[in-house]
């Protein structure tokens, strides 16, 4: 399982010297005060002033730092050394508050202490765990009493695909085994010299929300979305609203789900 965790932090560390300066990110923008949060997340996650929160699976933290403009008390969590070196580089710049940790998410209780109102994860997250039951008992270990945890992830469907042949390539369900690629380039430059080794996992909808369930936390919100805010995957159509989907629009394929439970007082 190291051999999976190394790789892929090769990975995104070297993902990191290229989105930095991507159109995707837009980090010229985002320094200027421009928010890297969406609509979707924004609205769950409500007034964070005042509160304290964990972001799993931070990158380079500009969500993490987006949450700490709105006045949340904000620890960033990632894999890669250079995604929090970056993020912890943005903070300094922005004159901002919060706090980076370099962690496998799996292993944070190891890393961290503490509690926290609101622990959140977004976008391209759980596909890179094997493990969602420890995932879930990590995400219970920091949640306070009456706290929520929120989650809104691609959505396994989309997953399924083989994006440039357009035909169905990966299995909806966990096979407990991680399949292997060689990504070239990356969603936010596809032209990038990138051409490294990737391991990653499927989980069905049912998997992330049993594990939670399991953990004793309560079910809030389940939704499920038929586009995408980013045009992250190859050969995606822009919609009137700004969002993008993949297919045939008719068919409403499922793009996006998201999760929010509570954890009882």
């Amino acid at each position: 399982m190291h051999e999976y965790f190394k790789t892929n932090q090769k990975l995104w560390d070297a993902k990191t010297a290229v989105h930095k300066d991507s159109d995707f990110y837009d980090l010229e923008n985002f320094k200027k005060g421009a928010t890297s949060l969406k609509q979707y997340e924004l609205d769950a996650l409500g007034n964070v002033h005042g509160k304290s929160l964990l972001h799993l699976q931070c990158h380079f933290g500009q969500d993490s730092l987006s949450l700490a403009r709105m006045g949340a008390q904000v620890t960033g969590i990632d894999l890669s050394s250079k995604s929090i070196e970056l993020a912890r580089e943005l903070n300094t710049e922005l004159g901002l508050d919060a706090k980076f940790v370099e962690s496998n998410v799996l292993e944070l209780d190891k890393n961290l202490e503490g509690q926290f109102d609101i622990v959140f994860t977004s976008y391209g997250t759980i596909g890179w765990l094997p493990d969602l039951d420890q995932w879930a008992k990590v995400i219970n270990h920091f949640l306070k009493p009456g706290g929520i945890f929120y989650i809104i992830d691609f959505h396994p469907f989309l997953y399924m695909y083989d994006w440039d042949k357009h035909v169905l390539r990966y299995p909806y369900f966990n096979i407990g085994e991680p399949f292997e690629d060689v990504e070239e380039g990356t969603y936010a430059d596809k032209d990038s010299n990138i051409a490294l080794k990737e391991y990653f996992w499927q989980h069905s909808i049912a998997e992330p929300m049993n594990a939670l369930m399991n953990q004793g936390l309560q079910l809030v919100h389940f939704d499920e979305y038929a586009d995408s805010p980013y045009n992250c995957v190859p050969n995606m159509v822009k919609l009137e609203n700004g969002n993008y989907y993949y297919g045939k629009k008719e068919l409403m394929i499922p793009h996006l789900f998201s999760i929010k439970v509570t954890k009882q007082t």
